[in-house]
């Protein structure tokens, strides 16, 4: 599936708008018109040194990750190293916040992986972002019922046209009459996987949402963030996303 037909997909739009909210957020309309859903989620990292021939890093075989000595202003500030590369992929947050399962086919059959299960920390495989064999393809994301759940999701960039987001956040809230009875709280552009915040969840756990409850669970989120020498300011930027995805959530409006 085009990343176009998800952000335009009706039924998707109304029972999992995060999702929706996330695809349309992808690049430009020409990017969109010929990027896929599962090129997105298995994306590689597009950190500089990574990228860059002239740097052999760890995740090219090397003994040394660059960043932490040198451009580090976009990289991780949760469960990083030995690799402070973030996930690139816009999808994969509203996807694990929403408890969606993969399937992967192989030589060998198929396999279903909870997204959640799905990224891996460089601590648990440096050369790689995921679970993915190389003899095999993701073929469908599948998404479980939504039930009563509201959802916001929210997105901080330099610009509004195409520029990649320096964080971002979707949020799933149950209620209980006017207090939250469970959340979902899950960070992009933070961490080299979607990031979950337990402690947010935590934080919002049988409270009714307001500008204070939001921001209390947003510096919960963020309360064991390690920057690096040039990215400490993404600790702020991630806090306002994951406040203002929480309100969003509350049908709150924010700015």
């Amino acid at each position: 599936m085009k990343m176009v037909d998800l952000a335009e997909h009706a039924e998707v739009s109304r029972m999992y708008p995060a999702i929706a909210a996330a695809a349309i957020e992808v690049g430009t309309p020409q990017i969109r018109n010929q990027a896929t859903v599962g090129g997105n989620l298995n994306q590689r990292p597009r950190c500089w040194y990574y990228r860059n021939e002239e740097f052999v890093c760890f995740k090219k075989g090397g003994n040394t990750c660059f960043s932490p000595a040198g451009e580090n202003q976009f990289h991780a500030i949760l469960g990083a190293g030995p690799s402070f590369i973030v996930h690139p992929s816009s999808l994969a947050v509203p996807m694990v916040a929403y408890g969606a399962t993969f399937r992967l086919v192989g030589p060998k059959g198929e396999r279903l992986v909870p997204a959640a299960d799905y990224f891996t920390l460089p601590s648990q495989n440096v050369r790689t972002e995921n679970v993915l064999a190389p003899d095999e393809l993701l073929t469908h994301a599948i998404l479980p019922g939504p039930g009563d759940v509201k959802s916001g999701h929210y997105e901080v960039r330099y610009k509004a046209s195409h520029d990649w987001p320096i964080a971002f956040a979707t949020v799933l809230l149950t209620f209980n009459g006017a207090t939250v009875q469970s959340a979902r709280v899950v960070m992009g552009a933070v961490a080299p996987i979607p990031w979950r915040s337990r402690p947010a969840e935590q934080a919002l756990a049988g409270k009714a949402i307001t500008e204070e409850t939001a921001a209390a669970a947003a510096d919960a989120a963020l309360r064991d963030a390690r920057p690096l020498s040039q990215n400490a300011y993404k600790i702020d930027v991630a806090k306002v996303a994951v406040k203002r995805a929480i309100l969003r959530a509350a049908s709150i409006p924010t700015a």
